[in-house]
């Protein structure tokens, strides 16, 4: 029997994905690039932006003549377009879907499957529910010994609510994994060949704070990279109010926490800023930004912008252009604002921005971080850097720095999983290209070698 799982969005629908995927061969069932072979069909869909909605329901629908052909199809539709009320409505919508599954919950699916006699497979409901177990994740079996790096979610939900966001009501309000149970799945992960972990939630500088004496994520973040075998360790996305000098002390402090740090900003103006909910001035960003820089050597910074948010004037947006272009961040996220039914902005605010002067506005942002990207990764070249390597890729092998950026070498070797010093021979905006040092896998550089100017 096979399965098919189709995902959009975000990390944590990959790591839910890979979950669901996990429960599926534990019950038998074996993974197939092809819908059309497929006995379990499970849609991970996405709806942050009106077009990752419109782009689930286009697949949903292009479901329904195999539903027809074959009625022993199960369809599972999952994420947050089902979210943790959405069930009712959608089955009204869509009859043929067989499972509703709530974000981060492969429960509903496997319930399903296994009260049906005909898709049992030496499991009672017991066993199967066993395989979702917190730290008893076994990958799939296309990813044992070849996944590298791997995401483990560590918050669900969100409860800062800014306006413009769906996702509280579509994933529930902020629930901390217990410590335990996160790095029992870390430890799963290493034994299964992973060589680095990315930590994620919602705003996963939050971690703990909905628990009474519970730990943060700069305690968390200690007991992860503690994992023997554990290279690397990241965490994202962050939110300027929760990032504490500990968790910056932590990560310059501790030398398997990579130097990268996610925290968006979304704009550049104060009154928007306000509008959005987000609880910070442009000016408090800005000196977040500078204690970064200041506290970890050579960190690379990622933010978020959205362009064309309600209300947004020219003037308000070139104070966001302004600020990207003054603090030369190492990667901007862009998005034009789409209104999500729901929503505080849906309900209270006019979607005022015509969509050309949204995509002007995008445009303009995406050429000024260019050059910012093309200028901050030309001051490697003629560097030595450690890359942990991931795939080969056309001939070439791909892997990362410790401040994420993306590396290419020729290399006849398996680099797989492996840490390895590289001369960096050419730059651009988006990715760089090295060259290995003979016999590069009997010896490592230490990080501290490399050392480039803000």
């Amino acid at each position: 029997m096979k399965y098919h799982i189709w995902t959009a969005g975000c990390q944590m629908n990959v790591a839910d994905s890979q979950r669901v995927a996990s429960a599926l061969e534990r019950m038998g069932y074996h993974a197939t690039p092809q819908a059309e072979d497929a006995e379990v069909i499970v849609l991970n869909t996405c709806v942050v932006r009106q077009s990752a909605e419109d782009k689930a329901a286009g697949r949903i629908t292009s479901l329904k003549p195999l539903k027809e052909a074959n009625p022993n199809l199960t369809i599972n539709l999952m994420g947050c377009m089902v979210g943790v009320k959405g069930a009712e409505l959608l089955a009204e919508q869509y009859p043929y879907v067989d499972v509703f599954s709530p974000p981060s919950d492969p429960g509903p699916l496997v319930s399903f499957l296994t009260q049906d006699e005909s898709r049992f497979i030496e499991l009672n409901d017991t066993e199967a529910r066993f395989a979702l177990q917190d730290g008893d994740l076994v990958l799939p079996e296309h990813e044992r010994g070849q996944l590298v790096s791997a995401h483990v979610p560590v918050v669900y939900g969100c409860s800062h609510a800014c306006t413009f966001c769906i996702i509280p009501y579509r994933r529930g309000v902020e629930r901390s994994r217990p410590l335990g149970e996160i790095v029992a799945e870390v430890r799963s992960l290493t034994a299964q060949g992973v060589k680095e972990i990315t930590l994620l939630g919602q705003i996963v500088d939050r971690y703990g704070r909905d628990v009474e004496d519970g730990p943060n994520l700069a305690a968390l973040l200690q007991h992860v990279s503690a994992v023997d075998g554990l290279e690397r360790v990241r965490f994202l996305t962050s939110h300027p109010n929760w990032m504490t000098d500990e968790l910056l002390e932590t990560v310059a402090a501790n030398p398997k926490v990579m130097p990268h740090i996610e925290v968006p900003v979304q704009a550049g103006d104060d009154q928007v800023l306000e509008t959005m909910r987000r609880g910070y001035t442009a000016e408090q960003y800005r000196q977040l930004v500078q204690r970064i820089r200041a506290t970890i050597p050579n960190v690379s910074i990622a933010t978020d912008i959205i362009v064309g948010f309600p209300g947004e004037s020219a003037a308000q947006f070139q104070a966001t252009y302004d600020l990207l272009a003054e603090l030369k961040l190492d990667v901007a996220h862009l998005a034009r604002y789409s209104t999500r039914p729901g929503t505080v902005a849906a309900r209270r605010l006019e979607d005022d921005v015509p969509e050309d002067e949204k995509m002007d506005r995008f445009r303009a942002l995406e050429d000024l971080q260019e050059g910012i990207v093309a200028e901050i990764n030309a001051r490697y070249l003629g560097e030595t850097v450690q890359v942990l390597f991931e795939e080969e890729v056309k001939g070439r092998w791909k892997g990362r720095t410790d401040t994420n950026k993306l590396v290419f070498v020729e290399s006849d070797k398996d680099l797989r999983g492996q840490v390895l010093p590289a001369q960096v021979t050419w730059t651009g905006p988006w990715s760089m290209q090295a060259r290995l040092f003979p016999d590069a896998s009997d010896f490592n550089i230490p990080l501290e070698s490399v050392s480039i100017s803000a």
